[in-house]
Order: structure tokens, then sequence, then C-alpha cells
């Protein structure tokens, strides 16, 4: 048992944890020892015993994914976090990463990229898709121009994905567990650092920058 690699699967969903579990089960090395269905959950059971690597989702309840990543860096920075979404990786692949993850992988991509994503960042390396080595690259050079999206904080860029996706401020709040009043904060922050007018022009700017599946 010492030689395996622990793995606490953070996921709201409990078919995907136990599709997960299926995938590393015929893993000799990869045992999965805890899980967790929200961000809060995950953090207390961190805080119980070590653990190998996290693999955590993007969308939680009581704690999403960024946050809680966040939270995890700051009480066990050499945790090995691997952030697994159902978010394509232009949407929050970059930000996982300048946040502390090891890892970003979709959901669609797990099956196939998932045993060696853990392998290798339970060893201390990073696991880059060639799509996200493309994206960092791109983030990191000197003469790339940010997009107006690019230079707003975690929590608004969360906002402006769910506004692009058609959530009224209401839903967002719920999910987000913010209350409508903060929200409305946000998206006037949007509006204002984006250089936009309206709800309906941030949607506009969502689509067109590909932030809506």
């Amino acid at each position: 048992m010492a030689d395996k690699i622990h793995v606490l699967i953070a996921d709201d969903h409990a078919i995907v944890r136990q599709g997960l579990k299926q995938i590393l089960s015929d893993t000799e090395d990869l045992l999965v020892t805890g899980e967790a269905d929200d961000g809060a959950e995950a953090l207390q059971l961190a805080r119980q015993q070590p653990w190998d690597v996290f693999l955590l989702d993007v969308s939680m309840p009581n704690r999403n994914g960024i946050d809680t990543l966040k939270q995890l860096k700051k009480e066990f920075p050499r945790l090995p976090v691997l952030i697994l979404s159902m978010h394509p990786e232009e949407q929050y692949a970059v930000r996982a990463l300048k946040a502390g993850a090891s890892g970003y992988l979709t959901k669609q991509s797990a099956p196939e990229q998932l045993v060696t994503a853990i392998r290798q960042v339970a060893s201390g390396k990073k696991y880059l898709s060639p799509a996200v080595a493309q994206q960092l690259a791109e983030a990191i050079s000197e003469n790339t121009e940010k997009s107006p999206h690019e230079r707003i904080t975690d929590r608004e860029y969360q906002v402006l994905v769910l506004i692009s996706t058609g959530n009224t401020l209401t839903q967002i709040a719920e999910k987000l567990n913010l209350g409508v009043a903060t929200v409305s904060t946000y998206r006037a922050r949007l509006l204002e650092k984006m250089g936009l007018k309206s709800t309906a022009e941030l949607i506009r700017y969502g689509l067109e920058h590909g932030l809506v599946e």
C-alpha cells in the first residue's frame, strides 16, 4: 500500500466520481481513498490526512474549484492538484495553472489521459495537454496583447462566463453562493473594466470569445 498513489476525488456529481473511480480501479498504483461532493468538504478532508493527488472539479457548490484550489495551495503548497472540468480548456486552464494547479483535464479527455496525468503530477511534474501548453505560451509571451477578459479577476471571470451562458443574476448568485447584490456589483465592474454598456454586450462578448461551451 505504501507505494500506491492515494487520490481524492472532489466532484458534486456522484456518477462522475463513480466513473473516475472505475477508470482508476484498473491500475495497480492508483487508489481512490477519499471523495468529496463540494469544495468545503474537500478542504475538510485535506486537513484530516495526507494525500498524494487531489482531483478537483471546477464547478462545485459551497466553494468552487478555483477558490478551493487557492485555499489548498495556501495550506498545502506541495499538494499536487489536478483540475478536471467540463469547461473547455480555453475557459479555465490558464487561470487554474496560475492559481497553482499541477494540470488541467477536460472531462471529455479524462478516460484517455487521467491515469497518465495523475502519475505525472504525483511525481512533482506538471501535466499539460498540447492545447493548454499553447495557451500558456501565449499567456506569458510579452508580445501577446491581453484581451479584456484576461485582465479581470477570477471571480469576475466566473460571473462573465455564467452571464455569457444566459444565467440571471439570481441564478449566478445561487451557483456561486453569493448575494444577488454582490453579483450585481461584479456585473457593474465587468462592464466598466471591459468597456461594455449592457448585459447583452457581455453575452455577445462571451460568445465571440468562446467563453460559452
